[in-house]
């Protein structure tokens, strides 16, 4: 059975619980979305945080949304495209201490098939830069911390090409 948790991985400072709603773990969502050629779908970030790194499309989980609900909708809000979630690929957990406020983020990744048309189109000009297909093997950089930690979780096969 594949190791699900890195044990060995470092624990984060030990902070207590800040009571203010503004630092809490915030809950994103993103998604892994090949074409037919095994392309990858990115966008660069036009604003902060990472500004002006590549990553997977996605977002924040509205208030009483489902993590599904969100993915599909921030795809489709980026970049036009219409998906169907095939999986979770992994879920990614990452700090942002240097910002102000701090962030803490929890981001479930999905595997999602494109439905229709492959034609991905910048829809969010004033938050997306740029928009693009690249090969596995070719992918553009700097790269988002959360498309970084899903690369990590593609099978060997997947990484190949």
């Amino acid at each position: 059975m594949d190791q699900i948790w890195d044990t060995d991985a470092p624990e984060p400072a030990s902070v207590p619980m800040p009571m203010s709603s503004e630092l809490r773990p915030r809950v994103g969502c993103g998604a892994f979305i090949q074409r037919a050629d095994g392309h990858l779908l990115l966008v660069l970030r036009g604003r902060a945080p990472e500004q002006g790194h590549w990553g997977l499309p996605g977002g924040k989980v509205d208030w009483m949304e489902t993590v599904e609900h969100a993915v599909v909708r921030e795809v489709q809000e980026e970049t036009g495209l219409h998906v169907q979630l095939r999986g979770v690929l992994c879920i990614v957990s990452y700090f942002e201490p240097e910002l102000t406020p701090q962030q803490h983020w929890v981001a479930p990744v999905y595997v999602a098939a494109i439905r229709g048309s492959e034609h991905a189109e910048r829809r969010e000009p004033e938050a997306i830069a740029d928009i693009g297909w690249f090969a596995l093997d070719a992918l553009p950089k700097p790269l988002t911390t959360s498309t970084l930690q899903a690369l990590q979780h593609l099978p060997p096969t997947a990484a190949a090409g």
